[in-house]
């Protein structure tokens, strides 16, 4: 029987990373986030920086990491938006000329699309494509249900149903999808974590290979389970959602934790 090789983080020659709860908290860096990418720099490295977020265009995404003291280029960024925007793009046949979507989201998803080739319009779509929006307009939300049940496929950026704010918690794409899905019932395609998707796409795009990518997570529900479904070598950081205490709830494991990605650079 063919035994398959232990990796460590050596032998990794690609990086995917998760950004909140593993390189930023709120809009502070975390300690450790700008030595790790430096490192990534200066080894060559090839890595993305991975956000279920679809708010943000690469562009805004990489100037609110500066903020935040990190410098990535906007190229390393890989967000829910852009991995929809591809996935649709994979799906829509040439044939058909440009693909149509009615798109309930900001500027990182109506670019993204835009940039795949993709015409925005409420008229007779493709696609309903719901992603993040800090103001959910109910007239929006409306078309989308009557579109979908006159035929449009009902794809969504990322499951998340809540999102952070310095206020408390945001109603996030998968509770405005819970409330198309009721009235349609149609359940989306959600194209962005804990969808291997995400990652797989991500690994296009810097032609990286399963056996040689590792993934930095913060929670075991998303970032680890679809990073061992898209067979990479995973890690676990205790910066962010899940804790040393919760792990043993799940019936799978990473392949190593640490307390931050400060623990990480170490073994690179």
């Amino acid at each position: 029987m063919h035994q398959q090789k232990t990796r460590t983080p050596a032998d990794i020659e690609c990086w995917l990373t998760d950004m909140d709860g593993v390189l930023v908290h709120e809009s502070t860096a975390i300690p450790g986030a700008a030595e790790l990418i430096q490192r990534w720099v200066d080894t060559s490295k090839r890595f993305l920086v991975l956000t279920n977020n679809s708010i943000y265009t690469p562009r805004d995404m990489a100037a609110r990491l500066h903020q935040a003291g990190l410098e990535v280029p906007e190229e390393n960024i890989w967000t829910s938006a852009l991995a929809t925007a591809q996935f649709l793009r994979n799906q829509t046949p040439l044939s058909e000329g440009h693909g149509r979507a009615y798109v309930i989201g900001e500027a990182g998803l109506t670019t993204a699309l835009h940039e795949a080739g993709f015409i925005l319009t409420d008229r007779d779509p493709q696609y309903v494509v719901l992603g993040e929006t800090r103001t959910y307009s109910f007239e929006a939300i409306t078309k989308a249900i009557r579109l979908i049940l006159a035929g449009s496929r009902f794809i969504a950026t990322n499951p998340d149903a809540t999102g952070p704010s310095t206020e408390g918690v945001l109603p996030a794409t998968g509770a405005i999808a819970a409330l198309i899905s009721k009235a349609t019932n149609r359940t989306p395609y959600i194209v962005g974590k804990p969808n291997p998707m995400m990652f797989r796409s991500a690994m296009n795009q810097i032609d990286a290979h399963s056996e040689t990518t590792a993934m930095i997570g913060d929670r075991m529900d998303t970032d680890i389970v679809a990073g061992m479904e898209a067979g990479l070598h995973t890690v676990l950081v205790y910066t962010g959602i899940t804790q040393p205490d919760d792990v043993s709830r799940f019936p799978f494991r990473p392949n190593q934790s640490f307390d931050s990605v400060a623990d990480l650079i170490p073994h690179l």
